[in-house]
């Protein structure tokens, strides 16, 4: 399965800092906001990223990532000149998804839970057509609004709906086999130019391979695209990692764990960032793996 982290737009809720830096670039506690749905897709056992973004912050994210190989990754890079919707991804990303099932997740959503991988997982050796994450909100009027039966297949999708007919909010991860680069090819722009993600998932339904996998109670499902949401989003991730004594998001750890490099790797990785908390967790990770520490 190939990735796609779609980290463009202008990210004018969270001027004026965005007009210097791109948005998923922000500090979200102790690390950038795109290393939580980088952490994704690496959780799902994903190899090979693209990422993409605007021309100008580009190379920002190439001096943060490289080519992936320091983590034992492949990451490439796409360009997205305006705002053009998210379903966007799949027309720059065709020659990168290939013949290949693909993970697209937006560049300002953080998920976490006990269980994610273990969800993740399923759902990747489960899937058929296309699969959406649910999670419950109190305002799903808000939101893109999936509908599912007993079984998990979804049955109806809203857009914003005045009277939703559920209140599982479409989380910014998506799962699809590898048609979903000639759907989205064959749907047409908006009114304002963009490619909808909606009308992508519409065409699975309605083609009845379309499941809902349900976020319930013990996951956090988290959209940091305005200030307050920011605020909140740090304070969760610091609670959790000061009370439990554990990163979350911590892609170095995550790399280690998943094999895609090794203890020394790891530890390499840490010591480069050994002026900060976050990197001398990272060494004693890899040390606790095996790598002999600094002398």
């Amino acid at each position: 399965m190939k990735g796609v982290i779609l980290a463009g737009g202008t990210g004018s809720r969270l001027g004026p800092v965005t007009q210097a830096t791109s948005k998923q670039l922000l500090q979200v506690y102790d690390k950038p906001m795109i290393y939580y749905p980088f952490s994704v897709l690496q959780l799902a056992g994903i190899h090979d990223i693209l990422l993409i973004t605007t021309p100008a912050d580009r190379p920002a994210y190439e001096r943060l990532f490289g080519d992936g190989s320091a983590l034992g990754m492949t990451i490439s890079y796409a360009e997205q000149d305006r705002p053009r919707g998210i379903a966007d991804a799949f027309r720059l990303g065709a020659a990168h998804i290939g013949d290949e099932p693909v993970a697209l997740i937006l560049g300002d959503n953080i998920f976490h839970g006990p269980r994610f991988p273990t969800i993740l997982a399923d759902a990747i050796k489960n899937l058929d057509g296309c699969t959406l994450f649910g999670y419950p909100v109190a305002d799903p009027e808000r939101y893109g609004v999936g509908e599912a039966d007993e079984t998990g297949r979804l049955v109806s999708l809203e857009e914003k709906p005045a009277r939703p007919r559920s209140n599982r909010a479409i989380t910014g991860l998506y799962l699809y086999d590898s048609e979903v680069v000639s759907i989205a090819a064959r749907q047409r722009p908006s009114a304002r130019g963009e490619l909808e993600i909606t009308d992508v998932n519409r065409a699975y339904l309605d083609r009845g391979r379309a499941t809902l996998v349900d976020l319930g109670r013990g996951y956090a499902w988290l959209d940091t695209g305005t200030p307050d949401a920011m605020a909140e989003a740090a304070k969760y991730v610091q609670i959790i990692e000061n009370r439990q004594g554990v990163r979350i998001a911590c892609i170095e750890e995550i790399a280690l764990r998943m094999g895609f490099i090794d203890a020394a790797a790891c530890h390499r990785l840490g010591a480069a960032m050994s002026g900060s908390d976050y990197g001398r967790y990272v060494m004693q990770i890899a040390e606790a793996a095996g790598a002999p520490a600094l002398a």
